[in-house]
This record gives structure tokens, C-alpha cells and sequence, in this order.
């Protein structure tokens, strides 16, 4: 049994929502500087080179910071967001780590819920 959303929870979405539009204006601009760069073969292998190495880097210094105190799991996935504007396996990955995500905190707050009633 589910509670309905809370007001910050449906203003979260809707704003993740609006961000990963593609109609969105940064998301337009970047993907025009994506189709330059891919017009040109030396500089799309040196762009996925780069963005290759700088989320592996991102990722593994989440994952460092993971048994700590911090935003270990964070980093991981913003590691895993860069990784997949240029490769697909990530972004599959960063799918199925939202849609587990979403369904930790259904379980979470589900949890919660049944211990407020207990206790009341």
C-alpha cells in the first residue's frame, strides 16, 4: 500500500522530467557541438577518449567513497551519466540503477508507513 506523493516529490520529478527532455535548451546546444565533433573522426575518437577516461576516473572515485561518509554513491552514478552520454551499456546501466533506485525508496517509504501505524 503506497501513499500518495508528497508535494516535494512530484516537484522533484517533475523537474527531473523537464531536465532530461531532449527539448530541453542545453540539451539542444550540447547535442549540436556532439554532431560537430562527431563530423570529424580524429576529434570524435579523442571526445570519447576523453569522456571515457574522465567517468571511469568519476566512478572510481565514487566507489572509493562509498564505505565512507559522504556522497560515495552519488559520484558512482554521476560517473555513470557521463560514461553514457557516449555509450550505450552505460546508460542501460544507469537505467536499471534509477529503476532499482525507484524501487528502494517505494520500499523505503512503504516501510516507514508501516512503522508510523504500528506505533500510532
Amino acid at each position: 500500500m503506497r501513499s500518495a506523493p508528497s508535494a516535494l516529490e512530484l516537484e522533484i520529478h517533475d523537474e527531473i522530467a523537464e531536465g532530461e527532455s531532449p527539448n530541453h535548451p542545453i540539451r539542444r546546444w550540447l547535442a549540436g557541438i556532439r554532431e560537430k565533433v562527431a563530423q570529424r573522426p580524429h576529434v570524435n575518437l579523442a571526445y570519447r577518449i576523453l569522456v571515457a577516461t574522465l567517468g571511469t576516473i568519476i566512478v572510481l572515485v565514487g566507489i572509493v567513497l562509498i564505505p565512507l561518509p559522504g556522497p560515495g554513491w552519488l559520484i558512482v552514478f554521476l560517473g555513470l551519466a557521463v560514461l553514457g552520454t557516449e555509450f550505450h551499456w552505460a546508460r542501460r546501466l544507469m537505467v536499471f540503477a534509477k529503476r532499482q533506485l525507484s524501487r528502494f525508496w517505494a520500499w523505503w517509504n512503504a516501510r516507514r508507513a508501516r512503522r508510523a501505524a504500528r506505533v500510532e
